[in-house]
């Protein structure tokens, strides 16, 4: 079977799959009713997650549904633009010192919790620099086990001088400190919340962003209404936000959530899903016809890089522990291809290394192109060299990228490589690719925070799983002595260019196949106004309205 013929079958079945859905769902919609808001369409913003939010406890805010409803509740002492540049958020300054070790943040001083009973009969009160000293310890205790601990382990101690004035100690430096700071683990709560609340605190969030907590009824609906003390402004002097409520819904249904947004019952969509995706993009990744005057389409990179990754501690004789394979792999498929057909162009070839698009550090270095020859050649050497008379090997993947594993089988066996797809659930490739016994698995890695050593820290060799996130169990002295300069230099330029060096020897020794540049990609209703991209595709609705 062709390329094209495949590609034309795929298509049929998934439009066909569309319209009994649409058929089956129309039915379920159709005799729903909305709930009534006493406030206007326009002042009210809706989306969904397809999964229950498990805690609104900043400490939790590990994936990212619980990190987008917390960044609407909740301020730290510094956050990201759209550019991802850090700026002043609770701290309207900082000081670092010249060994970069010490920072020194003042505090603004009409920034307040949100109104709640466990202030007494004030309601609230105002932050100050002993409830950041309690936050950030809060976050290192073991016996509250926050997954956002890691995020302080370079810290010797955390102090607050003054009511206004809160210092953090590191061990040694690491320039991107300040963009850790950033996470929403590292939010500001009151030590009463959770004196009062204890492990409920869940469910009874108290911060201080601009939306205040309302209603959460479990997998079905979270209620967020405008916190009237918000401290923020815009540029004409307007107290943020503009919306007077968020609403979150909880359709586990791909599908539902995208006939209620194309219905007008959702104001935001944030994923494309391979069920419906030829339904609403050409080929080329732009808005079908019938969809352009109603909707709004808007993409970005994404930091995100999708990839396959090699265990290089394989027996000997294993294939993949020879780089003329590995390169072999990298050379022999088409990226351009596979995202135009798979990923109707949302996403970019990833052909200039690990460290993905939307980073300053990326380069247009060349890494990988589609060169089957080249690759034939890397594999007849292989053979010469070891006298196998077939390669074989296995690639590891869940269900969701079956598509992508598929394609990169066909190619492979195109240039001489015989190739297994096994399919296995999230939980066993998350479990074997921890343990080493997945030689090739299908992964990605997102970026925590807005810095290449995010990206390069999976290949230093003291990162080994299951103690930290080096997966394929690189290891290379240059690499390893180059990242070891890149976490102390505190010249920006220096370290960018130190994170290219530890790119190009990825690419040369190949322990990983990059696939693709993830994009950020969101679909909204015509009238939302304010919502703005940026690459570590983060939710802020404090300057959205709809007109």
């Amino acid at each position: 079977m062709n390329k094209r013929t495949y590609h034309g079958q795929i298509k049929v079945r998934r439009a066909l799959y569309f319209k009994v859905t649409m058929f089956c769902f129309g039915f379920i919609i159709m005799s729903c009713t909305r709930n009534k808001s006493k406030f206007k369409e326009n002042q009210v913003f809706k989306y969904n997650e397809h999964a229950n939010i498990t805690s609104l406890d900043p400490a939790f805010a590990r994936d990212q549904r619980n990190i987008w409803a917390t960044n609407q509740l909740y301020n730290g002492l510094v956050q990201l633009d759209d550019s991802l540049r850090i700026q002043p958020d609770v701290a309207k300054r900082w000081e670092i010192s010249e060994d970069g070790t010490l920072y020194t943040f003042y505090l603004r001083d009409d920034v307040f919790f949100h109104s709640n009973k466990v202030f007494g009969t004030q309601k609230t009160r105002k932050v100050n620099a002993k409830d950041f000293e309690y936050s950030l310890n809060r976050l290192q205790d073991k016996k509250v086990a926050s997954p956002g601990g890691w995020v302080l382990q370079n810290v010797e101690y955390l102090k607050a001088k003054n009511d206004s004035v809160f210092s953090i100690k590191l061990k040694q430096p690491f320039p991107p400190f300040l963009g850790l700071l950033t996470m929403k683990y590292c939010s500001v709560i009151p030590k009463e919340g959770i004196t009062h609340f204890g492990k409920e605190f869940r469910a009874n969030p108290i911060g201080t962003g601009p939306f205040e907590f309302k209603l959460w009824v479990e997998n079905t609906k979270l209620v967020f209404r405008k916190n009237p003390l918000y401290f923020e402004k815009d540029t004409a002097g307007v107290q943020l936000p503009y919306l007077e409520a968020v609403a979150i819904t909880f359709l586990p249904d791909k599908q539902s959530e995208f006939l209620q947004f194309i219905q007008g019952n959702l104001d935001f969509m944030k994923s494309l899903d391979a069920s419906y995706k030829d339904e609403i993009l050409s080929t080329e990744g732009t808005l079908q016809p019938k969809y352009e005057g109603k909707i709004h389409m808007e993409t970005g990179p994404y930091l995100n890089t999708e990839y396959l990754g090699i265990y290089l501690d394989v027996a000997k004789d294993y294939p993949t522990k020879s780089k003329l394979i590995r390169q072999a792999i990298n050379y022999g498929f088409d990226r351009v291809k596979m995202v135009q057909f798979l990923r109707n162009n949302i996403g970019t070839p990833a052909v200039n290394g690990f460290i993905p698009i939307g980073l300053p550090s990326f380069t247009n270095q060349q890494g990988y192109s589609y060169q089957p020859e080249k690759a034939r050649k890397l594999i007849e050497r292989f053979k010469e060299d070891t006298k196998m008379s077939e390669v074989a090997i296995t690639i590891t993947t869940n269900g969701n990228y079956l598509d992508l594993c598929e394609f990169i089988q066909r190619e492979l066996q195109n240039i001489g490589l015989q190739v297994t797809i096994d399919v296995v659930p999230p939980s066993t490739l998350r479990q074997g690719k921890a343990n080493g016994k997945l030689p090739i698995f299908r992964a990605s890695w997102i970026a925590d925070y807005p810095d290449a050593e995010n990206y390069l820290s999976l290949f230093y060799s003291k990162n080994f799983t299951p103690n930290g996130p080096n997966y394929t169990h690189f290891k290379n002295e240059l690499f390893d002595s180059l990242y070891e300069q890149s976490i102390k230099e505190v010249v920006t330029e220096k370290r960018h260019e130190l994170y290219r060096r530890m790119d190009s020897i990825l690419i040369a020794e190949a322990p990983v196949v990059p696939l693709y540049y993830d994009k950020v990609i969101r679909f909204t209703q015509k009238n939302v106004e304010g919502l703005k991209m940026n690459p570590i595709s983060m939710l802020s609705l404090k300057k959205v309205f709809k007109k």
